[in-house]
C-alpha cells in the first residue's frame, strides 16, 4: 500500500508539472508582453532619472 502512495504522488507531481508547463505554453505571449512592458517602463524611469537637467529645479521660478 506504501507504495502505491508513493507512485501516486510521483503521478501528481507530473501531472502538476504538466499543467505549469502547458499554461505556459499557452499564455507564452502575454507573458513576453508582460516582460517588455515591465522592461519599457523602467527604461523609462532610468531615462527620466539619469537625463534630468540640472536647471529643472528652477522651472518655477520667475525673475
Amino acid at each position: 500500500m506504501k507504495i502505491a502512495r508513493f507512485v501516486l504522488k510521483i503521478v501528481a507531481a507530473a501531472m502538476a508539472l504538466i499543467a505549469v508547463v502547458c499554461a505556459m505554453v499557452a499564455f507564452w505571449d502575454r507573458i513576453v508582453d508582460l516582460f517588455y512592458t515591465v522592461a519599457d517602463k523602467m527604461e523609462e524611469k532610468k531615462a527620466e532619472c539619469r537625463f534630468a537637467s540640472e536647471y529643472d529645479d528652477y522651472e518655477d521660478f520667475d525673475m
